[in-house]
């Protein structure tokens, strides 16, 4: 059984892919935020290192971890956020292998799909069979972001320059599935193609 790591900037459609992989071809898909945010919660891995790192003070009423506050405190300190990546990155890689460990075992899908924005930079080609890049025009992905997060030209054009280069993307990716036509079956058909080319199916 396969694993198959998506990546890509932001804006770039990568939850449309996921979704089609899902329903389509009944995969297993782990997205690595929302496993960093089920791992922060009470009684989870990251949860008491966080507490401990960063006060009480980030704790709501109920006692769980108030995303907020502690993204107050992170937001533009550097330091403070490699201390929470340090704590929460190793966690989310862990709990992956873990689940593809139980696909595996169980196994009851094809393959097994991560979707990480920092798979390259996080090293998941120790993990992956092969990582793929959702690529979309930088103008698309702005026009995406402004009409579904509603972020302005400038916050999407700020957080796009802190993100990898095209080229960086392409050079450590075994396939590109290009997401920028408003024509959805073109990206379809393209992922068709590379699961049945790549050995995926």
């Amino acid at each position: 059984m396969k694993v198959l790591g998506i990546t890509g900037g932001v804006g770039a459609g990568k939850s449309t892919v996921l979704t089609y992989l899902f329903e389509k071809y009944h995969a297993r898909v782990i997205q690595a935020d929302q496993a960093a945010h089920m791992l922060q919660e009470p009684g989870q891995a990251c949860y008491e290192e966080i507490r401990k790192l960063f006060g009480s003070g980030i704790l709501d009423e109920g006692g769980a971890i108030d995303r907020k506050r502690l993204g107050d405190i992170v937001f533009g300190n550097p330091e403070r956020l490699e201390q929470l990546n340090r704590v929460v990155h190793p966690a989310v890689k862990a709990y992956i292998i873990e689940e593809i460990k139980k696909e595996r075992t169980a196994g009851q899908v094809p393959f097994v799909v991560i979707e990480a924005a920092l798979l390259l930079e996080d090293h998941y080609e120790e993990i992956c069979d092969e990582i793929w890049y959702i690529r979309t025009d930088p103008s698309v992905r702005k026009r995406r972001l402004m009409e579904t997060r509603g972020y302005s030209m400038e916050r999407s054009e700020a957080i796009m320059k802190t993100q990898l280069s095209d080229a960086l993307f392409c050079e450590q990716c075994h396939f590109l599935v290009d997401n920028s036509s408003d024509f959805i079956e073109n990206t379809y058909e393209q992922i068709d193609r590379g699961l049945i080319e790549h050995g995926f199916l």
